[in-house]
């Protein structure tokens, strides 16, 4: 845990030891009273917090804001509806990279049971957004959106890219270029969003690809082996953002 992070409401009240948070801090960590540690108000300032009071079932802190979190990358994600343990995983490793939107969608030949997955509605899916957050060490946690359709994903999604963005839409089959030449094939400023689409695990149909092309999508490759889902989405995003000099 790099961070503790908490909401608006949490930051000003006392943590239960029971917390994941609060059982970190005491049996990770090692903290006692006087002692801080790094902590943050998810999507606001980082700071520091003091511990004021351990107690039986609870810690009593102060925290005092220092810096802004680092800003959500230029990235907006589509994602083919992976398996729920796939889906844990990417979550967590495209939010540590800081990824600004995950877009989770139904495609021709995805696993129409995935959708109906609880990670969702339970949290699990947030948890594991937040998780990426806390290791990346800052406050800005990604927004998921769920769609039934490809079509109507890419709807929402370009409302939220706005007028300025490069669409990518990744592909092992005939792919017009490789990754790494599509970023390459135009020079983007600060303020374009770079939307990335990833298949499901059996990829894209013809429909979904002309579809993606009509859009604006390039569709491009990322080598001849084929990657599962959540690999391929942690390399792209990987490599956009270093192509875009953002891992520097």
């Amino acid at each position: 845990m790099n961070i503790a992070l908490f909401t608006e409401s949490e930051i000003n009240a006392p943590l239960s030891i029971k917390d994941e948070r609060g059982e970190h801090i005491v049996k990770v960590l090692h903290k006692k009273e006087g002692d801080t540690f790094k902590a943050g108000i998810v999507g606001g300032m980082v700071g520091t917090a003091t511990i004021k009071k351990i107690e039986k079932d609870e810690i009593s802190f102060s925290f005092s804001p220092e810096t802004p979190g680092l800003e959500p990358q230029p990235l907006i994600m589509i994602i083919g509806f992976p398996r729920p343990i796939q889906l844990k995983r990417l979550l967590r490793d495209i939010a540590a990279l800081g990824v600004k939107e995950v877009h989770l969608t139904g495609t021709e030949l995805g696993e129409k049971s995935y959708m109906q997955s609880n990670l969702v509605e339970h949290g699990t899916a947030y948890k594991m957004l937040l998780d990426g957050t806390v290791q990346a060490g800052t406050t800005s946690v990604p927004e998921l959106f769920l769609h039934k359709t490809l079509s109507e994903c890419m709807e929402s999604v370009k409302k939220s890219a706005g007028e300025n963005f490069q669409a990518l839409a990744l592909d092992n089959i005939n792919p017009k270029w490789s990754l790494v030449e599509a970023m390459g094939a135009e020079e983007l400023s600060e303020d374009y969003i770079t939307i990335a689409a990833i298949g499901s695990e059996r990829g894209w149909t013809d429909k979904e690809r002309k579809m993606l092309e009509e859009a604006g999508f390039s569709r491009c490759g990322m080598g001849k082996r084929i990657m599962r889902t959540e690999t391929a989405a942690t390399v792209a995003a990987s490599v956009i953002l270093a192509e875009r000099g953002l891992l520097c």
